[in-house]
C-alpha cells in the first residue's frame, strides 16, 4: 500500500517522514529541502510504503517539484495522502487541502505543530474542522512525536475503506456554473484520460497546459470552453486564476470561522518580527551576514575544528606507523609495502584527517539554517542577485551549493522559471563546496596559518563575487529577460533540534567517510600505480620518471602564467575531477609525505605564497567533481550543455587565478 505525503514547504513534512519510517533525512527550517521524492517502509507495519514528496503550495504546475508532486497523485494514484498542515499559519496551508478534495484521492489532514498552537493561547476544533471541510483530520506533533500513531492508524482506515472526501462542493454562484458545466462537456474525454472530473473540470478553467493536451479538446470544444471562462471573468470582473483563488479561500474562510480561535500573531512570530527588524535591515543585513561568517571560520579553523583535526591527524600517523612497521618486520613485498603505505595510508589517510573541520562548520550552518536565519539570508540577498537577473529564491540553492553541489543543483527544481533555472545551475558550482575545505586548510595552514579565517572569508565571497559578475555577463548574452517575482515563506525563528543538528553532522560525515574509503581510496592507488611505474611498467625510485610525472608536465604549461606549472600541482588539480578532497591525497602521495601534518612544510616548498593563494583561486573556481557534472547534465537536459558549462568555469577560473598571481607580481613580486 502506498501513501503519499505532501504538504506546503516548511509545514514540518520531513520531520513527520523521519518520525513515521525512522529515516534520518535533513530537516531545514527554510523552504525547498525536500527536492525529489523519498519513500520508506511505516514503522510497524507490513507493507506500507509513505513517499514524501517535495513540498509544494498547489498543484497548478509553475515549478518541476509541483509537477513531480502531481503526476505522482494523478498516476501513481496512491492509496491514500497525509496532507500535513501547518497549524499555526492553517488558512493558508488549507489551499492545498482542497486541491487535493478535488482529485478525489482519500485524504487525511495531519494537522501539524498543535503545540505551539496551544503555546500561542490559540485553539482548534479539530472535529468541527473536520466536519465542514468533509476529511478527516488527525492533531499532531511530529517534532516531539505526539498523535503519529493516531495518524498512521486513521490513514489505515481510509486507505482500506477508500474514504474519500464528501462530495462537498467548494465553489458558488459563476465559478459553480464555469465548472459544472465545462464538467458536462469534457465528460467523455474524461473517460480515456481517467483524470478525476472535478480536478479536471477546475483545471481547464484554470487554463492549465498539461490538462488541456491530455483531453485533447476539439475546437468547437475549445470555442465554448473559452466562451464560458470569459463570460466568468466578466461577471467576476477579474481573471480565471484569480477567481478560483477566491472561491477557495473563501470556502476555507467559512470553514475555520467557528472552528479557528486565534489572538494574533504567535509569540513566535512576533519574536521574529523583531529580529528582522534588525537582521533584515536593508543596511546592515549583508554586513552581519558576513560577519556571522566569519565568526562561523573563526570557531571552525583557529577554536574548535582545526584542533580536532590536528589530534586526529596525529592518530592516523599513529596507525600508520604501527602499519609500517609491522609490514617491515613480517617482510612483505616492498612494492606491496609501498602501495599500502605511500598509497592507501597517504592518500586516505590525508584527507581522513580533515572530517573534524568539516563536522564543526556544518555544525554551525546546521544552527543557521534549522534557526530560520538562512531564509532570512535569500530575503536579504534578493535585491544584489536582481541585479544579475535572478531572484532572491535561487540563493537558496547556492546556500546548499556551499555543502555539496549536486543537491544544490538538483534544488533548483524549486525555481518556477526555467530561465532563472538554468542560469542558477550555472551560477551554483562558483559556490565553495565543503569538499575544497581540506585544500584551504592545507595551504593556509602552510602559507597564512595567522589569517585563516580572512583566508576562508575572502575564498568564499571570492566564489560568490565572481558568480555575481559571471551572472551579469550571462543576463547580457544567453539569459536577456527578468527574473520571477521573489516569493518565499519566511519561517518563524525556532531553537535549532539536537536531533535535526546531529542528523545534518552525521550526514557530512557519512558523506565524507565514504568518499575517503571508495572514491579516494580507489584514486589514491590509481596515483600510486601511475606514479611508481614508467611507461614500460617498470617501477621507478623516481618519480619524476612516471607516467604520473609525464601526464602531469602534459598538462602543466596550461598553469605557468597562474605560478604553478609544475607536474605536481597540476596532476593534483586532474585528480581533482573525482572529488576535490582528492587533491589534498594526490598532493601527500605526490611529495612522499608520510606524516600528514608535515604536509603544510613541503608544500612551502614548492608553492610561493603568491602561487599558493592563485592555487587556492583555481581550486575555489574550477569545474565542480564529476558527480556535479552528471547532474548538471541531467538538470540542464544534454552532456553537450554540461561540457560547454564545464568549459566556461574553467576558463573563468584561469582567467581570474591568472589575474590573482600576475597583478600580484606587479605589487609584491614573484
Amino acid at each position: 500500500m502506498i501513501i503519499a505525503l505532501l504538504g506546503n514547504p516548511n509545514s514540518g513534512k520531513t520531520t513527520l517522514f523521519n518520525q513515521l519510517t525512522g529515516s534520518k533525512q535533513h530537516v531545514g527550517n527554510f523552504p525547498g529541502v525536500t527536492v525529489e521524492k523519498k519513500e520508506g517502509a511505516i514503522r510497524g507495519q507490513r507493507n506500507l510504503t509513505l513517499v514524501d514528496l517535495p513540498g509544494i503550495y498547489s498543484l497548478s504546475p509553475y515549478t518541476a517539484e509541483e509537477v513531480v508532486t502531481r503526476d505522482f497523485l494523478l498516476v501513481e494514484k496512491p492509496e491514500a495522502v497525509i496532507n500535513i498542515v501547518d497549524a499555526t499559519n492553517i488558512e493558508r496551508n488549507l489551499y492545498l487541502t482542497l486541491q487535493l478534495m478535488e482529485v478525489g484521492v482519500p485524504v487525511v489532514v495531519a494537522l501539524n505543530m498543535m503545540d505551539e498552537v496551544r503555546a500561542n493561547g490559540d485553539s482548534i476544533d479539530v472535529q468541527k474542522l473536520s466536519r465542514n471541510l468533509g476529511i478527516p483530520i488527525v492533531p499532531i506533533s511530529a517534532a516531539k512525536n505526539e498523535g503519529c500513531d493516531e495518524l498512521v492508524q486513521r490513514t489505515i482506515e481510509v486507505a482500506h475503506q477508500k474514504e474519500r472526501p464528501r462530495g462537498l462542493d467548494l465553489c458558488q454562484g459563476e465559478v459553480h456554473r464555469a465548472v459544472h458545466s465545462i464538467a458536462h462537456i469534457i465528460e467523455e474525454e474524461l473517460k480515456a484520460t481517467g483524470l478525476p472530473a472535478r480536478y479536471a473540470a477546475t483545471k481547464v478553467v484554470e487554463g492549465d497546459p498539461i490538462t488541456l493536451s491530455k483531453l485533447n479538446l476539439s475546437e468547437s470544444q475549445q470555442g465554448i470552453v473559452q466562451k464560458i471562462v470569459t463570460e466568468m471573468e466578466h461577471n467576476l470582473g477579474t481573471d480565471r486564476e484569480a477567481a478560483l483563488a477566491d472561491m477557495r479561500y473563501d470556502f476555507i474562510a467559512k470553514a475555520c470561522k467557528d472552528a479557528v480561535k486565534k489572538n494574533g500573531n504567535s509569540r513566535e512570530m512576533q519574536r521574529s518580527i523583531r529580529i528582522d527588524n534588525v537582521l533584515t535591515n536593508k543596511y546592515l543585513g549583508i554586513p552581519i551576514f558576513l560577519a556571522v561568517m566569519l565568526l562561523v571560520f573563526y570557531l571552525t579553523f583557529n577554536v574548535i575544528g582545526q584542533p580536532l583535526s590536528d589530534l586526529l591527524s596525529t592518530g592516523i600517523d599513529w596507525v600508520t606507523g604501527l602499519l609500517d612497521r609491522a609490514l617491515t618486520n613480517t617482510g612483505i613485498n616492498e612494492a606491496v609495502h609501498s602501495l599500502l603505505v605511500d598509497g592507501v595510508c597517504m592518500g586516505v589517510g590525508s584527507v581522513l584527517s580533515f572530517l573534524p573541520t568539516i563536522v564543526t562548520l556544518f555544525f554551525f550552518l546546521s544552527i543557521l539554517e534549522d534557526s530560520g536565519y538562512m531564509a532570512r539570508v535569500a530575503f536579504v540577498m534578493d535585491k544584489l542577485l536582481r541585479k544579475i537577473g535572478l531572484s532572491g529564491r535561487s540563493f537558496v540553492p547556492m546556500l546548499i551549493g556551499f555543502g555539496c553541489s549536486v543537491p544544490a543543483i538538483m534544488a533548483t527544481r524549486t525555481l518556477a522559471s526555467q530561465r532563472d533555472r538554468r542560469m542558477t545551475i550555472l551560477l551554483t558550482p562558483f559556490m565553495s563546496c565543503s569538499a575544497k575545505l581540506p585544500i584551504y586548510a592545507t595551504f593556509t595552514a602552510a602559507f597564512f596559518p595567522d589569517k585563516a579565517p580572512l583566508v576562508l572569508i575572502l575564498l568564499y565571497a571570492g566564489g560568490m563575487v565572481v558568480g555575481i559578475l559571471y551572472g551579469l555577463l550571462l543576463k547580457s548574452t544567453l539569459f536577456r529577460g527578468n527574473p520571477v517575482p521573489f516569493v518565499m515563506e519566511l519561517p518563524a525563528y525556532r531553537m535549532p533540534s539536537a536531533k535535526s543538528v546531529l542528523i545534518h553532522m552525521w550526514e557530512k560525515a557519512k558523506d565524507f567517510l565514504v568518499k575517503a574509503f571508495t572514491i579516494i581510496f580507489v584514486a589514491s592507488i590509481v596515483i600510486w600505480v601511475l606514479q611508481s611505474f614508467d611507461s614500460r611498467l617498470m617501477m621507478v625510485e623516481d618519480g619524476s620518471r612516471s607516467m604520473l610525472a609525464g601526464i602531469g608536465r602534459f598538462i602543466a604549461p596550461i598553469f605557468k602564467p597562474l605560478g604553478f606549472g609544475e607536474w605536481i600541482p597540476a596532476t593534483a588539480l586532474l585528480t581533482g575531477l573525482s572529488a576535490k578532497e582528492a587533491v589534498v591525497s594526490t598532493l601527500a602521495v605526490l611529495t612522499n609525505v608520510s606524516d600528514v601534518s608535515l604536509l603544510p612544510s613541503v608544500l612551502a616548498d614548492t608553492f610561493t605564497p603568491l602561487a599558493a593563494a592563485s592555487f587556492l583561486t583555481f581550486t575555489l573556481l574550477y569545474m565542480p567533481c564529476f558527480a556535479a557534472v552528471a547532474a548538471v547534465k541531467r538538470e540542464l537536459g544534454g552532456a553537450k550543455y554540461a561540457v560547454a558549462a564545464m568549459a566556461a568555469q574553467c576558463a573563468v577560473a584561469w582567467i581570474v587565478a591568472c589575474l590573482v598571481y600576475q597583478i600580484g607580481r606587479l605589487f609584491i613580486g614573484g
